[in-house]
């Protein structure tokens, strides 16, 4: 007799800002805030379980990455990735990302892998008590092509399946309805430069990697591949360096 929505986050918009510190050439970290404008999570009505909440700070994050085996030109490189994310929302849950990157390239090819384990803690109680405290497994994989001194072709895929080895105590939302396993696939094409007044204060003595794109703007269209994963997804970056 009660409405009850299920937990698939599906957002129409997010939005993500990050700044990245190079500590060393083993070493580097992030730290970043999101946005996000999601599907109503307690709707009073059945029309308004389709609604979206308005565009708002979702979460905090903070990321270390440690270069294991550097990779310089052709061959194979390794990597190892920590990332904390903490709800803005109070008593939301909080996630523990851990994972390897593998990067392999030859010529103008480069092919990064990047598998996770997602650790849950905290959040709301079932109806037993339990917090569901599941772990997940993602991805976020893309091989990309040089085209050009200033253009790169990227196929890239990001995906989530959720609650491992059945870990966790389900939430009541994810007993009724199940989980909901999110996989994206599409093209994202690179354009990079320098722009004139950066390249005017460029040392020449600096390494060519040290140097060039010093901005990167990406945009591409990324296709669900299951029915809990939106049909299509926007994709838009910028990212500068200095």
């Amino acid at each position: 007799g009660e409405l009850e929505a299920d937990d698939n986050t599906l957002p129409r918009v997010r939005n993500a800002l990050e700044l990245e510190f190079g500590l060393t050439h083993y070493l580097k970290t992030r730290i970043g805030i999101e946005y996000e404008k999601e599907r109503r999570e307690e709707p009073a009505t059945l029309s308004a379980a389709n609604g979206y909440d308005e565009l708002k700070l979702d979460e905090y994050a903070a990321e270390v990455i440690l270069v294991l085996k550097r990779r310089e030109g052709d061959g194979t490189g390794l990597g190892f990735v920590v990332e904390y994310e903490h709800p803005a929302e109070s008593g939301g849950t909080r996630t523990l990302i851990a994972g390897p990157i593998f990067e392999w390239a030859r010529g103008p090819w480069q092919l990064t892998l990047n598998p996770t384990l997602v650790q849950a803690f905290g959040g709301e109680r079932n109806e037993a008590g339990y917090k569901d405290e599941k772990i997940d497994f993602a991805y976020a994989n893309h091989l990309k092509y040089r085209w050009s001194e200033h253009i790169d072709l990227s196929l890239e895929t990001y995906g989530t399946v959720e609650r491992v080895g059945g870990r966790g105590k389900r939430s009541d939302e994810s007993a009724l309805f199940g989980d909901f396993d999110q996989h994206r696939l599409g093209p994202v094409i690179y354009w990079n430069f320098t722009p004139e007044f950066a390249a005017a204060h460029h040392n020449p003595h600096e390494d060519d990697d040290d140097r060039e794109h010093m901005v990167s703007l990406g945009v591409g269209t990324l296709f669900g591949l299951n029915d809990t994963t939106p049909a299509t997804t926007l994709k838009l970056s910028l990212e500068v360096v200095f």
